[in-house]
């Protein structure tokens, strides 16, 4: 049976041009930074937003990893929101690995943190207290696109009080397509920008942390550190820069996917929350475990939980669009 995979648009498969990619890639040894695809890549996303260097590493986990740790030393506190990956999803590697204590704030609705309560989150300048060093936002978030407006608004917050800026940017170049903008418009607005290769974007393996030549440097040693460092990585790193070549305008098609499914459940009269990009959240409350099994036994994969998330991906494809509407109506009827 060909499943039809809503879990996370991580599930997704090469495609045999970047496969190809991949086979002809010219390698090295980049822990010795001799891999010249690997920096390619690094120099490539870097120079796309608007900053100085990039680092290429296997996960977005770690490369939000390496960012906290380059930003803040042991003692410091980074503020995020309680629902960021950063924090709530990344099995807690700042304040186990780098001494850092995480400030989690409410979030708001569209996305977005109110910065009057992440000034009210601000420690003051008292040895009673955790030094406040950073603020982390993501986007997209929860499938939610924060506007270039509100990142200026946070960038001068972030200035004011003598902050860093780090931005997860899993999902960065959803917003770009969506927002029609540059990743440069949202990259120079923060000091640091994770983006990963291995979601809507498809590659196999993935993510880029791009900053300022010294703070990359202080990272690169960090990778080192927790064992990120890769041989001859170039093999991976064509992947990405295929997907960057061919596969961010594409992604216009997942969010259309997505909008199709969440237009037939509305009209099914299933309560869905208004969709920007590649998410569609469903309010399934305690009917979320019977309707994961009921999907999975006509070939549709699901995660289980309350507010359902359903993500579109290259793999969902038109035709799928029909027999996932089709199941969630029988469901009803069952």
């Amino acid at each position: 049976m060909n499943l039809i995979d809503l879990r996370s648009d991580t599930v997704t498969q090469p495609t045999s041009a970047m496969r190809e990619a991949m086979l002809g890639a010219v390698t090295g040894d980049d822990v010795y930074g001799e891999d010249p695809t690997v920096r390619q890549l690094e120099e490539s996303l870097a120079a796309q937003l608007g900053l100085q260097a990039g680092l290429f590493v296997p996960s977005g986990t770690m490369s939000n990893l390496l960012a906290l740790m380059a930003h803040c030393e042991r003692g410091d506190e980074y503020i995020a929101g309680q629902l960021a990956h950063a924090y709530k999803y990344e099995a807690g590697g700042a304040a186990v690995l780098g001494s850092i204590q995480p400030q989690p704030v409410e979030m708001e609705a569209d996305g977005s943190l109110d910065l009057a309560r992440v000034a009210a989150a601000i420690k003051p300048d008292d040895f009673h207290f955790a030094r406040t060093r950073l603020l982390v936002l993501e986007n997209t978030m929860h499938g939610k696109v924060l506007p270039l407006a509100y990142l200026a608004e946070a960038r001068a917050f972030t200035h004011e009080r003598e902050l860093a800026l780090h931005l997860d940017g899993a999902r960065l170049f959803n917003a770009v397509v969506k927002l029609g903008c540059t990743a440069q418009d949202i990259g120079r607005h923060f000091d640091s920008v994770s983006v990963c290769l291995s979601k809507g974007l498809g590659a196999p393996v993935g993510s880029v942390l791009c900053g300022e030549e010294a703070f990359i440097a202080k990272a690169r040693r960090l990778r080192k550190m927790v064992g990120g460092g890769m041989r001859q990585a170039g093999v991976l790193a064509a992947a990405g820069l295929y997907a960057l070549d061919h596969q961010v305008q594409r992604l216009t098609e997942d969010h259309q996917r997505a909008h199709d499914i969440a237009k037939g459940l509305v009209a099914l009269g299933y309560s869905v929350e208004p969709v920007q990009t590649n998410m569609v959240y469903v309010d399934m409350g305690d009917r979320a475990a019977s309707l994961k099994a009921f999907c999975s036994r006509r070939g549709i994969v699901l995660t289980a939980a309350p507010r359902l998330r359903l993500v579109t991906h290259m793999d969902v494809l038109p035709e799928h669009v029909e027999p996932i509407l089709e199941t969630f109506a029988a469901f009803l009827k069952a």
